[in-house]
């Protein structure tokens, strides 16, 4: 893989499983609210149901309650006229109610006849249950619920089933009646099913919506970085187009210096040596002066390439700090333009490394490269201080100053160039000009310093 289609793939898969993940913990968690909506809709059924059957029971006994009050323990006639009752009484196809001896002979099954009459006391249901000792067991406790598997007659399926049974304690019989579950758990299934396909649906929604959303987002921030990256590699060919040309020129203008200048001086130099050498052969008495003029017009040569030297890297800056750069830098500038140029040092602490140091030098001498060229200015200030050991530099003139639109260097060098000096170091320049002059304040960074301190 290139490297931008591992920073493709670095920035969109970790979108892609936020915004999976994401989905993913709704879906559950919808799913669990889902199931604990179920669970609590499941348990209110059958709530409903076994209030319902309660209710049954209740109604069935009060049926039967004056006969069985009434009767003995071993009235026969009476128990004869209950069992009829409650063979009358059902409701539904699978509603009836039954009635067990202790003894598990069954005494009542309208809905079952094959059962009355027999003894059932070790019947068990498909999960091993003995069914009527339960029930039995059940309704010597003082009544209550039991759940287990049954036959439901309408069908002739084994069902779930709730029943609840009371005692008839004087006759040693229990009565019950029950509920099938089926219809419950029927409701319940459909309902899961419901959710179920809300839930799918809805992680496709969110899935629709939320990964076409991730990658819009990501397109765009890949269309923003890949725009800003076109911008940052034009500006950088334009850096590196204005450093050759910037190169290119000052080899031509070192090559016109030395041509036209110290060239120039040098071949003087041998002329008049040559007429000197042949004076003193030919026993001329002007040959002392011929030497004299040779030896001033090598002097102008030493000093055109002192200057030439200067210009490319001022020994000062290295041997005596920057104060002293500058100041030569000013002098020699009001020596060579006219232009009055000082230089104010104000409570300035040189604790700048080699190339900040720099960085300020070659910000003055391009400022006053400028102020001859554009600023038509007869006054130049330099004023260097230090602000909480933060080095400064503000360069003022009095000249026609300049506007936004014609900023003087801004196809070359220039004051760009001074600016991504001062960024280098992290640093800021600031430009105010009208009418009346320009100002320029350069402000280095702590970080500059050669000793660094807590800020």
């Amino acid at each position: 893989m290139t490297l931008r289609q591992q920073i493709i793939a670095l920035a969109l898969v970790p979108l892609v499983l936020a915004v999976l993940s994401i989905t993913s913990f709704i879906t559950w968690q919808s799913a669990e609210l889902a199931g604990s909506s179920i669970s609590t809709f499941e348990r209110n059924m059958l709530d409903s149901k076994e209030a319902e059957i309660v209710n049954l029971t209740s109604l069935a006994m009060s049926a039967i309650r004056p006969v069985y009050e009434a009767a003995g323990p071993d009235d026969a006639a009476a128990k004869s006229r209950v069992i009829e009752i409650m063979r009358g009484l059902d409701y539904g196809r699978d509603g009836y109610f039954f009635v067990y001896d202790d003894q598990g002979n069954n005494l009542v099954h309208p809905r079952q006849a094959f059962l009355a009459g027999h003894n059932w006391i070790d019947l068990t249901d498909p999960d091993g249950n003995k069914v009527i000792e339960n029930l039995i067991r059940q309704a010597k406790a003082g009544g209550g619920f039991y759940r287990y598997k049954w036959e439901r007659p309408s069908t002739g399926d084994v069902s779930d089933k709730v029943s609840y049974v009371v005692p008839m304690a004087k006759w040693g019989w229990i009565v019950g009646t029950g509920v099938y579950l089926d219809e419950i758990y029927a409701q319940t299934e459909a309902a899961k099913r419901d959710i179920r396909e809300r839930i799918r649906w809805t992680f496709l929604i969110v899935a629709l919506v939320a990964i076409p959303a991730t990658l819009l987002v990501f397109s765009t921030c890949m269309l923003i970085t890949l725009r800003e990256r076109r911008l940052a590699d034009a500006k950088l060919k334009q850096l590196t187009q204005r450093v050759i040309d910037t190169q290119e020129e000052e080899r031509a203008r070192l090559a016109r210096e030395l041509h036209d200048g110290i060239s120039q001086s040098l071949l003087g130099v041998r002329y008049r040596m040559d007429l000197a050498a042949r004076k003193v052969a030919a026993g001329a008495p002007d040959a002392e002066g011929a030497l004299a003029q040779g030896v001033e017009t090598l002097n102008g040569a030493i000093k055109d390439v002192r200057r030439l030297s200067h210009d490319l890297r001022p020994s000062l800056l290295d041997d005596l700090g920057i104060v002293a750069a500058l100041r030569s830098l000013c002098d020699n500038f009001s020596e060579r333009t006219g232009i009055d140029a000082t230089l104010s040092v104000e409570r300035f602490e040189d604790r700048l490394k080699s190339e900040p140091s720099t960085a300020l030098y070659r910000i003055a001498q391009e400022a006053l490269t400028n102020v001859e060229r554009h600023a038509g200015a007869r006054r130049v200030d330099i004023t260097l201080w230090s602000e909480r050991g933060r080095a400064r530099m503000r360069i003022s003139d009095d000249g026609h100053g300049f506007s936004e639109e014609a900023l003087p260097g801004v196809s070359g060098l220039g004051l760009r160039n001074m600016q991504e000096r001062m960024a280098h170091f992290r640093g800021l320049l600031m430009i105010s000009s009208n009418g009346g002059g320009t100002v320029m304040t350069a402000m280095m960074p702590k970080s500059a310093n050669r000793l660094q301190e807590a800020s």
